[in-house]
């Protein structure tokens, strides 16, 4: 038996506005957390809530078996490589009820493991050992693994993490990790640092939902910005509103409440591939919550904070800055983001991909 058996929560990190001196650091990737348990034969891969994500990535368990020591527990993210960069959506179809499904994708897009810590090895537990002694074992662990199983980078220069930070964006990854060198392996706990990037944008708010114990009060706000086409794209939604604050939104937003056949997002006059939400839409994650949504004429602006971009949409729910009366929301453009400058995932880690992720 290993010395950890799942579940283990990851160790984690807390929010920083810039890069720390006197830590190691490390490209922050964008993926499934995952702790990578492995018996000789038996492979479970475990998430951030402790949930086992070992039926949705088989291919990352027969990897796991055939490029990892025999006994060991891998701390890491599951990541999938597209050829832009790293691909989160392609990764959040895998949550799938059906196995077939779940099996097709993995030939399609296959996953790949990038490992930043050693839990344990053999009959050793390394998680009372400083970083340092465990970032060695995992270096040596995983020497010559591959295609499927990295290393992630790591530079004790802050000088590259912050280049790292400014170029690694635009393929696809979040930021950078610091972690003091003499931290021990301490689960659910926020004794490492994560520096991510910061944005503003003028969004347009188009629809709202209730809250879930409130019928009289905002639950989230929709959020739009127009294309070049004039099209208005559904970008992202916030949420977090003291309840005082979501009565009084419901009672603002009131006047600017229209109907379906009124609205930019009519969802039955749009066709089915076009990127609009839909009312009554479901939820990947749970079946049975109810998102239908309330339309505004698109007459309101707010800015929000956002760290960065997947495709069209904000990869992460924006936070509320402030609203922005002076906007015109036919202003409200694709054109304000600031776009990352193209980064090859080649030049972080040569192999990754080379599986056939991209």
């Amino acid at each position: 038996m290993l010395p950890l058996v799942p579940p283990v929560s990851p160790m984690l990190a807390k929010s920083v506005p810039s890069i720390p001196p006197g830590s190691w650091y490390e490209p922050k990737w964008d993926g499934f957390r995952s702790i990578c348990f492995r018996d000789g034969d038996t492979v479970e891969l475990g998430s951030r809530n402790e949930r086992p994500l070992t039926r949705y990535f088989p291919e990352v368990v027969a990897a796991a078996i055939a490029e990892l020591p025999d006994r060991c527990v891998i701390d890491g993210e599951i990541v999938i490589a597209g050829a832009h960069g790293l691909d989160f959506e392609a990764l959040q179809q895998r949550i799938h009820p059906a196995d077939s499904r779940v099996r097709m994708l993995a030939e399609k897009t296959p996953a790949s493991f990038v490992a930043f810590d050693l839990l344990a090895l053999g009959d050793d537990d390394y998680t009372g050992r400083p970083f340092s002694e465990r970032r060695a074992a995992l270096t040596d662990a995983l020497a010559g693994c591959g295609p499927s199983f990295h290393v992630t980078p790591l530079t004790t220069d802050p000088a590259t993490a912050q280049k790292w930070f400014s170029e690694f964006e635009g393929a696809g990854l979040d930021g950078v990790i610091a972690k003091p060198p003499t931290v021990t392996y301490q689960p659910d706990k926020r004794v490492m640092f994560k520096i991510k990037h910061v944005r503003t944008a003028d969004c347009v708010v188009a629809r709202y939902r209730v809250h879930k114990s409130n019928d009289e009060a905002i639950g989230s706000l929709l959020l739009g910005l127009y294309r070049d086409d004039g099209a208005l794209a559904s970008v992202g939604v916030i949420g977090a509103f003291p309840m005082a604050t979501r009565q009084s939104l419901f009672a603002e937003l009131a006047p600017l409440v229209t109907t379906f056949d009124r609205h930019p997002w009519n969802w039955a006059a749009h066709d089915a591939a076009q990127r609009t939400p839909r009312k009554n839409e479901g939820s990947r994650w749970n079946a049975g919550k109810d998102l239908s949504f309330t339309p505004l004429r698109p007459e309101r602006v707010v800015e929000v904070r956002y760290d960065h971009m997947e495709g069209e949409r904000f990869r992460h729910t924006a936070q509320f800055n402030r609203w922005r009366p002076d906007r015109d929301p036919r202003s409200c453009t694709y054109a304000q983001l600031e776009q990352p400058v193209a980064f090859n995932l080649v030049d972080i880690l040569p192999r990754l991909g080379t599986g056939g992720g991209f």
